[in-house]
């Protein structure tokens, strides 16, 4: 698996395709704060999306998709200067996840959903990203546009299997969403996704994800990047963020929270093969990172259930 696949899989994100909005004329909807990553795919139309603290509204077109992922309240309108009202005050009363229709309908259509993540582990892809990310013009604009237009037909016709087929496809757009940014990277942007993006520092990144409980070494990355031992540090470092050897205890500590809750291994069996030659020094190293001691994260975390794979009514 490759890194991304391989973080995004660690990270158990699940998406949640909750239904449409085809709206007429004048129109401005305000929606509340939330959690998880917010999308929304516009199938037709244009709209300005306008991001509470945030100075300037941002058009978004037919093709294009945006995502939201702090959490943080925003408006849809045909129009900045439209009044706008709460998405609560025209959701029917029973919500069923697919389109909804207000002021006639049929001069702009967007698909809505979410993504959510493992608790306590979000803060390394949600730290990556800004907040609003408008995807649009990507080198891969087409596969991205005919994502949207099956998500239209599946939140429209009422096929069998649709919900499924749409969270699917709620995933692609996110990953080509994560491609795009990675491929503009951001005036002084710094991440492990901009790493990946740069051939020789994803060789290394690749190593540490193969074989996390290796002895590894700054020379012995350097040695898989093909680079000299020093100026792989510093390009690790300006284009990541953080030393890979930060890097590489981080990852290990992810892996480690993943077998604590999904696995029966023992503290000694993980400790072992993370690299640890001892429990004391891996339980001190996964506190230090995780905020809190691999007994109580196994504890607390496993206990939190997954949302439901039911369209809900956030649009």
């Amino acid at each position: 698996m490759d890194p991304l696949s391989d973080i995004l899989s660690l990270l158990r994100l699940r998406s949640y395709v909750s239904g449409g909005l085809d709206a007429g004329g004048a129109f401005a909807i305000q929606f509340d704060r939330h959690d998880g990553i917010k999308f929304h795919a516009v199938v037709a139309g244009t709209c300005w999306v306008s991001l509470e603290d945030a100075a300037d509204p941002v058009q978004i077109h037919a093709g294009e998709c945006f995502l939201l992922p702090h959490g943080k309240a925003f408006r849809i309108s045909s129009d900045p200067m439209v009044t706008p009202v709460d998405l609560r005050q025209i959701l029917p009363p029973r919500p069923d996840g697919r389109i909804m229709t207000y002021n006639g309908g049929g001069d702009f259509l967007s698909i809505g959903g979410y993504f959510s993540l493992a608790e306590g582990q979000a803060d390394l892809l949600l730290e990556t990203l800004p907040s609003l990310l408008h995807i649009r013009d990507a080198a891969d604009g087409e596969m991205l546009r005919w994502c949207v237009e099956r998500l239209r037909k599946e939140m429209s016709d009422a096929l069998p299997g649709d919900f499924v087929v749409a969270q699917q496809l709620a995933m692609m757009i996110l990953v080509q969403a994560l491609r795009s940014h990675q491929a503009r990277r951001p005036e002084a942007a710094t991440g492990w996704l901009f790493a990946l993006a740069n051939p020789r520092l994803r060789d290394a990144i690749s190593a540490m994800h193969r074989a996390p409980g290796h002895r590894w070494t700054v020379e012995t990355l350097a040695a898989e990047a093909a680079m000299s031992r020093t100026a792989f540090a510093l390009l690790f470092k300006q284009v990541a963020g953080v030393s890979p050897m930060a890097y590489l205890t981080r990852w290990r500590m992810l892996k480690a929270a993943e077998k604590l809750t999904a696995s029966r291994q023992s503290l000694a069996e993980i400790s072992s093969a993370l690299g640890y030659e001892s429990e004391k020094s891996f339980s001190a190293t996964f506190k230090r990172i995780m905020l809190r001691s691999p007994r109580q994260y196994g504890r607390e975390v496993g206990e939190c259930a997954s949302p439901p794979a039911t369209a809900l009514p956030t649009l």
